[in-house]
């Protein structure tokens, strides 16, 4: 279910002291405000300057506006979030953010010792990355959307409002007389997110009013199943060997094999491939039964090589 603003903060139990990802916007500055006065002087702020809009200056005086009113340390990163080719600018700026906020943790440590990290994503967020999910065909893992808590090292990441519709923590900021800054990219509907936000929740909401909290009970049952698929992947491939082999691969169910597959690949060479590599691979191993028949294959940015008895990866594809 829902929660409320309230709720949600009572139930959010970081290990502290707590950096808490700041943007200027209505999200983070509710999610900051409401952390710092249930910690006061165990809470940082944390704020990325993109540099991908001359909005980015005032982005970052609305933050210091903010912290200073609430006597919260803030720690600013500037970086490149420009994309690389063939990369989307929503995800180049992601990843440019999550590695800023690693680091400001990390250079913080001698003088916070920033133990957690908190972001301000919400219910809507989450219903959004379901739906991009599932536009783009993608499996549990996928579907099982943002996580609320995970661990990198010894720093750990949570989104405490993902049960938290977003409408509520604007109106929670209204009513305390509070300000903040709009993204004027949240507006353009060349993005998709922005056309799903402004079209379809408002579509879903009339037509399931709980929307949120069923896909959020979908999320969780995906998760659920993911995990359980990454259970059995370490296991069969724990049987079947790294690098695996051909004949053993053969032994297993399509779909056994399909998900060792895609867990070998992930995790031993960090890449992933498409429906159709896999598949175009599974034929090959399937096909494979005589010593002189050869397996090589581009599969997502690496090349997969019959070697021996055995598969191998390449991990630069020429």
């Amino acid at each position: 279910m829902t929660q409320s603003f309230a709720a949600a903060i009572a139930a959010f139990a970081p290990r502290l002291p707590l950096g808490v990802a700041l943007s200027g916007g209505a999200d983070s500055s509710a999610l900051l405000i409401a952390c710092a006065e249930r910690w006061p002087g165990q809470v940082s702020a944390l704020h990325v300057h993109h540099g991908l809009q001359a909005a980015a200056d005032d982005f970052e005086r609305q933050c210091r506006a903010l912290c200073a009113r609430l006597g919260v340390p803030l720690a600013v990163r500037h970086v490149d979030a420009r994309p690389a080719a063939g990369q989307s600018p929503e995800d180049a700026a992601r990843q440019a953010r999550y590695a800023a906020f690693s680091a400001l943790a990390q250079a913080s440590q001698a003088r916070l010792a920033i133990q957690s990290i908190a972001i301000a994503q919400h219910a809507d967020d989450q219903v959004e990355t379901i739906l991009l999910a599932l536009s783009r065909g993608a499996g549990v893992a996928g579907l099982a959307a943002m996580p609320q808590h995970w661990q990198r090292g010894s720093l750990h990441w949570h989104r405490p409002l993902l049960r938290v519709a977003g409408a509520e923590l604007r109106q929670w900021l209204r009513t305390r007389g509070e300000t903040w800054i709009e993204d004027p990219t949240n507006s353009d509907e060349r993005y998709t997110r922005n056309r799903i936000r402004a079209r379809l929740l408002p579509a879903l909401a009339q037509t399931f009013p709980h929307f949120r909290d069923t896909l959020a009970r979908s999320a969780a049952h995906a998760a659920q199943a993911s995990e359980l698929l990454l259970e059995l992947a370490q296991a069969d491939l724990a049987q079947i060997g790294t690098p695996p082999r051909i004949a053993a691969l053969r032994a297993l169910s399509h779909a056994r094999q399909a998900n060792v597959l895609r867990h070998w690949l992930k995790s031993c060479h960090a890449t992933t491939p498409s429906a159709a590599q896999l598949a175009e691979l599974q034929r090959l191993i399937a096909a494979c039964r005589t010593r002189g028949h050869g397996i090589d294959l581009k599969v997502g940015a690496a090349r997969v090589v019959r070697a021996g008895a055995n598969l191998a990866c390449l991990d630069c594809y020429n």
